[in-house]
């Protein structure tokens, strides 16, 4: 999906990659050249504060940011309770913190968050929690608050929807630079993370069978909603959640009870 998204992007940006595995970033890299991108690769683990601070350093010295597409996160079937916290919500804020600073007017930040942050509402004693993951012992505190096992699945709801509400919240900050944060929340779209989900938890056959438009989406379709909200046709959207998931959120809360009309 990072890929996809590069590539749309890439036909009116400068690109900066990130990613801690240089092996597939210069492959890419060297991809997106051959395509006739402008595009540069910067090792980063987002978990690791140094390191995001040298991939904000290289967005400084390239600038002005434009555009970021946070895409970096885990899976339920990627990592443990912890793994997943802290790529998809420690190193969300981690990303947040160090390209605030660099936005300038008309610049937007995406956050790709999930239709699973939507599943089913964080118990309201957890927000404050969830609010501060760069707090000290974060993870720890999280983890004894929790009325529930410390699961996968459990790590990437919560992270999800902390992510949506770190876009909420900080909107107004982005505001007064006169740029915009929104979250995105895809559904079941076609990428190989979701299809080891499909392999690992076999409920994902019948999330797809009630999906109203009968299919998944595809990567371009969501790269394709990222460059509408980067753009300036979106320039008034700001501080909320765009859902992409086929209808599936509204078809779950609203079950038809007839035929066509």
């Amino acid at each position: 999906m990072g890929a996809a998204i590069a590539r749309r992007l890439g036909a009116r940006h400068r690109l900066i990659l990130a990613d801690r595995d240089p092996a597939h970033l210069d492959r890419l890299i060297a991809a997106l050249r051959v395509e006739g991108h402008d595009a540069r690769g910067v090792l980063c683990d987002v978990t690791d504060p140094v390191a995001v601070a040298k991939l904000a350093q290289a967005v400084s010295e390239a600038g002005p940011l434009a555009a970021l597409a946070h895409v970096v996160g885990l899976s339920p079937s990627m990592g443990d309770f912890r793994a997943i916290m802290a790529v998809n919500l420690v190193g969300a804020r981690l990303i947040h913190d160090a390209m605030l600073p660099l936005a300038g007017t008309g610049a937007a930040a995406i956050f790709i968050a999930s239709l699973a942050a939507h599943a089913a509402p964080i118990d309201v004693s957890l927000h404050a929690i969830l609010d501060d993951p760069l707090a000290p012992a974060f993870l720890d505190t999280l983890e004894g608050a929790l009325g529930e096992p410390a699961t996968p699945t459990l790590a990437y709801r919560l992270s999800k929807s902390a992510l949506i509400r770190l876009c909420q919240r900080e909107a107004r900050a982005w505001g007064t630079r006169g740029a915009r944060i929104l979250s995105l929340s895809p559904g079941l779209i076609a990428t190989p993370m979701g299809a080891l989900e499909f392999e690992k938890q076999p409920m994902k056959y019948d999330m797809l069978a009630a999906t109203p438009l009968a299919r998944e989406g595809t990567m371009l379709e969501i790269a394709a909603t990222v460059d509408f909200l980067v753009s300036r046709d979106a320039s008034f959207i700001s501080g909320t959640d765009i859902l992409v998931d086929g209808g599936l959120l509204a078809a779950s809360r609203h079950p038809s009870s007839g035929g066509p009309i």
